[in-house]
């Protein structure tokens, strides 16, 4: 298993950071080679990413959910194997440090020799700065989901 922690400061309130991240379904605009999340359940996103050429298809389950502090999830079918959480860190009022942690299983030759390489490292950076783009050009989140898991 590999292993990436990247974090970013959102000028944006801890709420809101963590409100746009519980809908999954907007994870293509932001997540590069995210092609679409479909949210089957409360707990379970069934996703399809295309990365270096290659469609991927795979569910994951949310393991752990508290509003304003953290999503954690694994996941349970398809052609990937990770697991990981996001937390949500008040700064200051309106400034959030979203930081992500993420293990993951590379398969095959080439998934391998990305990871060596650190191209997931730079995607998961990638994204986090999207995110903080999106959000801070939005200043609102686009839904939410307070439940708990």
């Amino acid at each position: 298993m590999s292993k990436v922690e990247e974090s970013i400061e959102v000028r944006v309130p801890v709420h809101t950071a963590y409100n746009q991240w519980t809908q999954f379904e907007d994870f293509p605009q932001f997540m590069d080679g995210v092609e679409r999340v479909e949210q089957r359940t409360d707990t379970l996103t069934h996703w399809v990413t295309k990365v270096g050429g290659q469609e991927r298809e795979f569910d994951a389950e949310i393991t752990e959910q508290i509003p304003d502090e953290r999503v954690a999830w694994t996941t349970v079918n398809g052609e990937a194997r990770q697991a990981g959480v996001v937390t949500f860190h008040r700064i200051q009022d309106d400034t959030t440090k979203v930081m992500l942690q993420m293990d993951f299983d590379p398969s095959g030759v080439a998934e391998t020799a990305g990871d060596k390489l650190g191209f997931v490292k730079r995607q998961v950076s990638g994204d986090l700065r999207r995110f903080k783009q999106f959000m801070e050009a939005r200043g609102t989140e686009t839904g939410a989901w307070r439940g708990e898991v």
